[in-house]
């Protein structure tokens, strides 16, 4: 079990994730929290739910479920910087449906519709996927204490 914690809180010191963590963290939680709970101008679950099925992702409430909580979860998990890389993985998995399942066909560019804004979160995410949560997180405190 202690390898798998320390695996999972690895991280390269540095406070250069610090920025990436916080900016990406609130936009994913504010995303997952209108899908889940109907914050911000959302739809709640249920209007997340039917939305997505009615694009073909079945069944939409156990889809909207997965993305609402991996959002706000995960965002969550990177604005404290706990389970990082684990958590940058899901949202990177999350934003790789939401582009080719949704923007893809619209170009790059977001005034159509298109992936530029999920490729850009998905880029961050892949970057905290490799380098960890960095110096000012949980993760760095949980895995000095794995290694004492």
């Amino acid at each position: 079990m202690t390898t798998l914690l320390q695996r999972a809180t690895a991280s390269t010191a540095g406070y250069d994730t610090l920025p990436l963590r916080l900016g990406a963290g609130v936009i994913f939680a504010a995303h997952g929290a209108q899908k889940l709970f109907g914050w911000f101008g959302g739809h709640g679950l249920e209007g997340t739910a039917a939305w997505m099925a009615s694009i073909g992702l079945e069944p939409g409430v156990l889809m909207a479920a997965l993305a609402g909580s991996a959002e706000f979860f995960g965002g969550l998990a990177l604005i404290i910087g706990l389970l990082v890389r684990p958590a940058a993985v899901v949202l990177a998995l999350t934003m790789l449906v939401a582009i080719f399942t949704v923007h893809i066909g619209n170009g790059l560019f977001m005034a159509n519709n298109g992936y530029e804004f999920g490729l850009a979160l998905l880029v961050i995410s892949i970057g905290l996927a490799i380098r960890g949560a960095g110096s000012a997180s949980i993760d760095q405190k949980l895995s000095a204490k794995t290694t004492q």
